[in-house]
């Protein structure tokens, strides 16, 4: 689906996380990062987003794949740890992952699972509905756009 905005100069931003970036449990359209894109793009911001998440993924996991998934001209990279690594006992790499963006020149705003309490969530009580991911992305709307200097 392209605008009449087009991508050529659109600028990039990458949702790193787990299964919630992801989209565990919707369809991909309905995930936060497929909705984030629509609502940046009806305000008028010339916009991509990449939804890089991974089901029970851990911050090890995303450290390894950045350079893979955080494309070259990244302006803002939305960051959720999610609980993977308290789960499975790993390590957390979260201000490796702030540090190596940082030094890329890449502005991170930060996706802390508090922001996931209050909203709808799917029967498992881990995963949005997808009522509580357009929520989220309406909340992480102002915080991109800002970042994006618009």
């Amino acid at each position: 689906m392209f605008s009449a905005l087009g991508t050529a100069h659109a600028a990039t931003v990458v949702a790193l996380g787990a299964s919630n970036t992801f989209g565990k449990g919707v369809s991909r359209s309905q995930s936060y990062p497929a909705q984030l894109e629509t609502l940046l793009r009806a305000k008028g911001l010339n916009v991509r987003v990449i939804n890089a998440g991974v089901n029970g993924d851990t911050t090890g996991g995303m450290l390894a794949r950045l350079d893979r998934v955080v494309p070259k001209g990244t302006s803002v990279v939305i960051l959720q740890p999610g609980g993977n690594d308290r789960r499975k006992l790993a390590a957390d790499n979260t201000p490796a992952i702030q540090s190596r963006l940082s030094a890329m020149g890449i502005k991170v705003i930060m996706l802390p699972n508090g922001m996931l309490h209050g909203l709808p969530h799917q029967p498992d009580g881990q995963h949005l509905t997808p009522e509580g991911y357009h929520s989220l992305a309406e909340e992480l709307a102002g915080q991109v756009a800002a970042a994006l200097g618009k």
